[in-house]
């Protein structure tokens, strides 16, 4: 990158959240973009646009050719943005001035555009699943260690299903689960699918979300409430990973399934009773499976194409994703880093250490097509439309091949 420390350009730059308020993510980015600005001159406009909002705001300065110089994106919308052509490609020349594609976690490199074609962004930070489990709950159960295998896991959550107060009904569940999200039932069916052997496209960018493993993955999924019984059927409306948390830090449910931020979440409430460790597998995995625990989550950076500061706008890329700056960054958010330089493993936690052997050893990105969304509408809205169902009473696995089979075919029908 060249020297740019009398530059004088102010960059627009949106921001995705990363914290549980708005006020919070200004406090952690005022301090790293002052550093920014005193380092190069260079002076930056940020404001943090609401995810609910972000997609619409994003649309409309495509449309008009009037957007940000340097954005937040969601990894599921890069492929989609990719598509309008309103990104700046990271061709091999501009990753070489923002110092390498080598300094980041391969993996994140994976979920950065349409495969074949030059990244529309580079990764910023990151998120992981992993199963948060209530420690005092286990021993109490005399539970010694986290489940590993998914038969473990059922095992171990029945254990925790228990009537305390002898009503008829459970008030200590298993597993809390946020089954009335559409976004989380996609990225359950996907990690539950590539274990099975699946993946909701094929290698052509065609839906498949009817698939024999696709199917498996949902019903083991919807199973938790409709047969195995250790999920409370009222989580079927829980549409926010805060609806689980507050079951799960009251000591309504001694499991769920959650991603790295929600640390500072649990943080925020004062919960420490916990550990982590990574979501349980099949065992054995079926022909084709594989050992896939998380998708890889958290958001990416990108650039305007038409941006009238591109040197400046690289600039501030290369200094987001530096080490020092990553390092900061996620402690502050608790995301994970997405360049390797960042981790330092003498200054990891015991669940920091937990997440980052998620991310290298059992990560895939979600596919990068430029459909994601409607998936996420079509997969999503299957397979909470099931679970209401499996509160109520019984879903069998014809019932999850035709609203699979529904879904795929709505897509198809719009290429």
């Amino acid at each position: 990158m060249d020297d740019l420390s009398t530059t004088s350009a102010t960059l627009t730059y949106w921001v995705a959240p990363m914290t549980s308020s708005l006020e919070q993510d200004e406090a952690v980015l005022e301090p790293i973009l002052d550093e920014f600005t005193a380092t190069t001159g260079i002076e930056v406009d940020v404001e943090v646009v609401p995810w609910s909002t972000l997609w619409d705001r994003i649309m409309a300065a495509v449309s008009s050719g009037r957007g940000p110089d340097v954005l937040t994106i969601g990894k599921a919308w890069t492929a989609s943005l990719q598509a309008t052509g309103a990104l700046l490609p990271f061709t091999d020349d501009v990753m070489d001035e923002i110092g390498g594609a080598d300094r980041f976690v391969p993996v994140t490199l994976r979920s950065v555009g349409v495969s074949g074609e030059p990244p529309a962004a580079v990764p910023l930070y990151t998120t992981a699943y992993a199963l948060f489990y209530n420690t005092t709950l286990f021993e109490a159960a005399g539970i010694a260690a986290p489940p590993d295998t998914w038969q473990e896991f059922v095992d171990d959550a029945k254990r925790l299903t228990i009537d305390t107060d002898g009503d008829g009904e459970p008030d200590q569940w298993g597993v809390s689960i946020v089954g009335g999200s559409g976004i989380t039932a996609t990225h359950q069916a996907f990690i539950l699918g590539r274990q099975h052997g699946g993946s909701l496209f094929d290698r052509d960018g065609n839906p498949q979300f009817d698939s024999s493993a696709q199917v498996a993955a949902v019903r083991q999924y919807v199973s938790l409430i409709a047969t195995e019984h250790v999920v409370a059927p009222g989580n079927a409306e829980y549409t926010s990973a805060l609806d689980a948390i507050d079951q799960f830090v009251a000591g309504g449910a001694a499991m769920f399934f959650g991603q790295s931020i929600h640390q500072s979440v649990l943080a925020d409430m004062g919960f420490a009773d916990y550990a982590v460790a990574p979501l349980p597998v099949l065992d054995p995995l079926p022909a084709g499976g594989r050992d896939t625990r998380t998708f890889v989550g958290g958001a990416n950076l990108a650039v305007f194409a038409n941006t009238d500061h591109r040197d400046a706008a690289l600039a501030l890329v290369e200094f987001l994703t530096s080490p020092d700056v990553q390092a900061d960054w996620t402690a502050e958010t608790a995301t994970l880093p997405v360049v390797t330089a960042a981790y330092d493993e003498d200054d990891l936690d015991d669940a920091a250490r937990v997440f980052a052997t998620i991310l290298r050893d059992h990560a895939e990105p979600m596919p990068q097509v430029p459909e994601h969304a409607q998936m996420e509408i079509l997969v999503g809205g299957a397979i909470t439309d099931l679970m209401a169902r499996a509160a109520t009473g019984p879903v069998t696995e014809d019932d999850i091949r035709a609203a699979l089979s529904e879904a795929d075919a709505r897509l198809t029908a719009t290429r």
